[in-house]
């Protein structure tokens, strides 16, 4: 295993709700939902203060206000997150050309080599963290490690306005004694099925055979057993030197309704279309990635004659997909991702004759990129992403 890797797994703090309390002095020591308050709504963020009575995303919002009556719901501005992500993102850029995004607050950088210029990794990680708080206002949790799952996992320890270190050296002594809970990917429904069976900490897993974590956990299996071992070699990869662009989300429960994991897609959509545009990059293939409770994981993809960066295709692509699939098997979700790959720097052959509606919605997700990067407007949000 590579251990002379330095990586940071930078996380905002509540993000949503920390925005709104942030934008909203009376919110401020306050719990605090963001979501949708209707009979389906789904808690998309919770403060620390509502934390503590047991709320968390992606639960359904009734059974929020049940454990905490005295909350107070924010529909949420998805525009104005979007515009902190981005000045959240150019913040990172500062540090290391390597930067892969995770999702819109939360990001891997590698600081590998940059001791000479920037400094020892941990006061630049205390420099990072602070500059993140005089720019943006808000808190972030920065994990440093030898590798990406070690520094997600780090960052998570101490939140909020967290700085956790793990030296190779100190990777049996973190991990031995570890929750198994806190593994990565690891939800309630597992946990519970683990221990049943006797694994409570990731030392416990260490001494299962192959077999053992194959009955356990399918083909999943050596990926968990490397994670127990404190094993990562994955690069930090940039969306200009990937070979796809992704997006993917892990709720804290099963969701049950496809219209919230829906919602959910369609975000991660125009997040894909967003980064492709920046680095003008256009894709052939889009995928989904779906994952169960139980970790099985299956995937659908479809590839267009014309490659795009276009958010309108990659969302027709995307929801046929979606909708092929729910009206088929649907299940109730742990895991959405949605990914665009075959990549190239040119959308490849295009028709002699140019196509009027294509040509407007390339002129829609300019302006709307422009404005999202400037203002962060609220107005230029497209309908299908509108909670009904």
């Amino acid at each position: 295993m590579a251990t002379d890797r330095t990586i940071f797994h930078v996380d905002m703090d509540a993000f949503f709700a920390s925005v709104e309390q942030m934008d909203d002095p009376a919110l401020r020591g306050k719990p605090v939902l963001v979501g949708g308050n209707g009979p389906r709504g789904v808690v998309s963020a919770a403060s620390y203060e509502a934390r503590k009575f047991g709320c968390h995303s992606a639960m359904p919002m009734a059974q929020a206000r049940r454990l905490c009556p005295q909350a107070i719901i924010v529909h949420g501005n998805y525009a104005r997150y979007r515009d902190i992500s981005q000045r959240m993102f150019n913040i990172f850029s500062e540090y290391s050309p390597l930067v892969e995004p995770l999702s819109v607050d939360e990001a891997f950088l590698d600081m590998t080599g940059t001791d000479r210029l920037l400094g020892e990794p941990t006061a630049v990680a205390q420099r990072l963290k602070q500059h993140i708080k005089s720019d943006l206002g808000l808190t972030a949790s920065v994990g440093v490690a030898p590798n990406k799952f070690l520094a997600k996992l780090a960052s998570d320890l101490e939140k909020p306005d967290g700085l956790v270190v793990v030296n190779p050296n100190q990777i049996d002594a973190l991990l031995i004694p570890l929750p198994i809970n806190k593994l990565w990917g690891v939800g309630p429904v597992t946990a519970d099925k683990l221990r049943k069976v006797g694994i409570h900490k990731v030392g416990d897993l260490r001494t299962r055979s192959t077999d053992a974590l194959e009955r356990l956990f399918g083909q999943e299996a050596s990926r968990y057993h490397r994670l127990a071992n404190g094993q990562d070699d994955r690069p930090v990869v940039p969306d200009r030197e990937a070979k796809s662009v992704g997006q993917e989300q892990t709720f804290g429960v099963d969701v049950a309704d496809p219209a919230d994991v829906r919602r959910v897609l369609f975000e991660q959509v125009e997040q894909v279309g967003r980064r492709l545009r920046q680095h003008n990059l256009f894709a052939r293939t889009i995928s989904l990635k779906i994952r169960y409770g139980e970790f099985e994981t299956i995937s659908r993809s479809t590839t267009v004659e014309t490659a795009t960066n276009s958010t309108n295709e990659l969302w027709s692509s995307a929801s046929s997909l979606f909708d092929k699939w729910c009206a088929q098997s649907f299940r109730p979700v742990r895991l959405i991702g949605m990914s665009a790959s075959q990549l190239a720097t040119s959308p490849g052959q295009m028709s002699l004759f140019a196509d009027p509606q294509m040509e407007r919605q390339k002129k829609v997700d300019s302006v709307a990129d422009q404005i999202n990067k400037k203002f962060g407007s609220k107005a230029i949000r497209r309908a299908e992403g509108l909670e009904s």
